[in-house]
């Protein structure tokens, strides 16, 4: 083994912030893989009827909120997949903000109605963030197949009427990515008060459809030129989120301090990090503070910290993250 990596499993070693912890401090929990949306970039592999073998129960769903309640987590994720989907996604985040957890809302606005929004509206939601990969319908059904723009803009509307905090997020593709200014200019318009974006991830669909999808370097450097140019203005009413703005610059930081994050399958896996493969505990086969002790030891294993090394030196590596394998020196059994 090189020097390099062995001095990294050595620093590994020593005492790190998720080391102090009892709990996490971030759940990002996927509901379901079912969707009602097929999108051409989608990292989750999600579809209509795309449901992941074993997903929980609503019975299953509540008690693991329960669970979230109890050991003091602070905010949690609500995400898919599709969560307007899943016939219990309100009574799960009424559950959670009721006891005071944070929540965020990730949808593609498809559902999300006005009724949906004053519920929502009495819990301490700290996002609803909403899909706006574009500002023609001709140009948003190409990236997402059969997908109303309309419906979007009518989901920002009810979130902002409501008086829910709006984010939207915009994932460049070589289809969408010359719509950025004008995309830009409508969240402005809507109310939200966070644009995400960043490069595409080579994770999911995005990399199975990489060749076709991976914009230029000429559009990126537009791209980027442009999220830099309105950074550089100062508009305080929306935060331009983009940095790290590679998915492998982020995992460069992991390598000095892991998150204090969970990544919550819908069938009770919990992931390593979203663009590696590890599975490092189940759910259904331990609990919360066991599943988040094994998240602590794996992030000192050898084999999570070269998956990790190999995700940062080739992008090409993220293709295999939903390709799960259990890490099983952390997982913890029935």
């Amino acid at each position: 083994m090189d020097g390099g990596t062995s001095l990294d499993r050595q620093s590994a070693k020593r005492t790190r912030h998720i080391d102090t912890m009892a709990a996490p401090i971030f759940v990002s929990w996927q509901l379901t893989r079912d969707c009602d949306l097929a999108c051409i970039h989608c990292c989750t592999e999600s579809a209509p009827g795309k449901a992941m073998q074993g997903e929980f129960t609503r019975e299953e769903a509540l008690a693991f909120a329960d669970e979230l309640i109890a050991a003091d987590v602070p905010y949690v994720m609500l995400c898919g997949g599709e969560p307007m989907i899943v016939p219990y996604f309100l009574e799960v985040a009424e559950r959670l903000g009721r006891a005071g957890v944070q929540l965020k809302i990730e949808t593609n606005g498809q559902r999300f109605s006005s009724e949906a929004a004053a519920r929502l509206a009495g819990l301490p939601v700290r996002s609803v963030q909403i899909s706006l990969d574009a500002d023609t319908q001709e140009v948003y059904a190409r990236q997402r197949p059969g997908a109303s723009l309309t419906k979007v803009h009518a989901a920002c509307r009810a979130v902002r009427d409501a008086g829910l905090p709006l984010e939207v997020t915009f994932a460049p593709t070589r289809v969408n990515i010359e719509e950025l200014p004008a995309a830009l200019a409508r969240a402005r318009a809507l109310g939200a008060f966070r644009f995400n974006t960043g490069a595409l991830m080579r994770i999911g669909n995005a990399a199975k459809n990489w060749r076709k999808l991976r914009p230029s370097d000429t559009q990126y450097e537009r791209f980027r030129a442009t999220l830099d140019r309105e950074a550089a203005a100062g508009r305080g009413e929306m935060e331009l989120c983009y940095l790290p703005f590679r998915m492998v610059d982020g995992l460069r930081q992991l390598l000095d301090e892991p998150p204090a994050t969970l990544l919550v399958l819908p069938n009770g896996w919990v992931k390593a990090s979203a663009p590696l493969s590890y599975v490092v505990a189940e759910l259904r086969h331990c609990s919360l503070s066991e599943a988040w002790h094994n998240y602590c030891r794996a992030w000192q294993s050898p084999l999570l910290v070269d998956a990790l090394h190999r995700a940062i030196a080739d992008e090409a590596e993220h293709a295999a993250a939903n390709s799960w394998q259990k890490l099983e020196l952390a997982v913890c059994n029935a």
